[in-house]
């Protein structure tokens, strides 16, 4: 055996370790390489989800404008907003006006309680309430729009029926309607409550005399 021969063998066997090792590399660059893609992957398909969910539920420019004008809002529990009619934190004044009720049931009259629409912990009030005995409805609202006699006794019914709330007030018959002194035919609870509207409700009173006139006060 020529000398070169075992030189040659040693060779060979180093050349080919040499590839396994190079072969070697290659499968771990490329398992690396993988590893890198889908972990990219993963992370851009969780930003996705994440820029959905909160795109889904971020405030619509609406509600946005709402709840700076309105500052805190009760959106649930027993001063839920009613007829869109919000419990905040504070006075709306926006849109800032009065209107009086006076109600009569069997020929007496029915006085109209305080605090109807304001919280018993003083934590909101309603954009329909009253301050006093007197009758007078504050509406104080964060926008200019019409609310009605309708609203206002639902708030009373469903969130302040414990401020004697007239059972009355439910019955379609048995009324009779005034507005400015006026005759009101069909359903009272969809008179509009605009500056300075009165609204005399008589429940089997028929000798009532309606309000024509209301003595308010500066500011009101």
């Amino acid at each position: 055996m020529s000398k070169t021969q075992p030189r040659r063998v040693k060779q060979d066997r180093l050349e080919k370790q040499q590839r396994r090792e190079a072969e070697r590399l290659r499968e771990l660059k490329r398992k690396r390489t993988t590893n890198i893609i889908v972990i990219s992957a993963i992370a851009l398909v969780v930003v996705i989800i994440g820029a959905f969910i909160w795109f889904a539920n971020r405030p619509t420019g609406g509600s946005t404008s709402t709840s700076s004008q309105t500052s805190s809002s009760s959106s649930s529990g027993p001063y839920a907003p009613l007829n869109g009619i919000s419990c905040d934190s504070q006075e709306q004044l926006a849109y800032h006006i009065h209107a009086h009720l006076s109600i009569y049931i069997d020929g007496k009259a029915v006085s109209v309680p305080q605090a109807i629409g304001i919280a018993s912990d003083q934590s909101c009030i309603y954009w329909l309430h009253t301050h006093d005995t007197t009758g007078v409805i504050h509406i104080e609202s964060p926008t200019q729009k019409n609310y009605t006699l309708g609203d206002f006794t639902q708030i009373w019914s469903q969130r302040f029926s414990n401020l004697q709330y007239p059972y009355q007030l439910d019955k379609g018959a048995g009324w009779q309607a005034y507005v400015d002194g006026k005759p009101y035919n069909g359903d009272f609870h969809n008179i509009v409550l605009k500056a300075h509207t009165l609204v005399t409700l008589a429940y089997n009173s028929p000798n009532v005399k309606p309000d024509t006139t209301y003595a308010w006060q500066q500011g009101e």
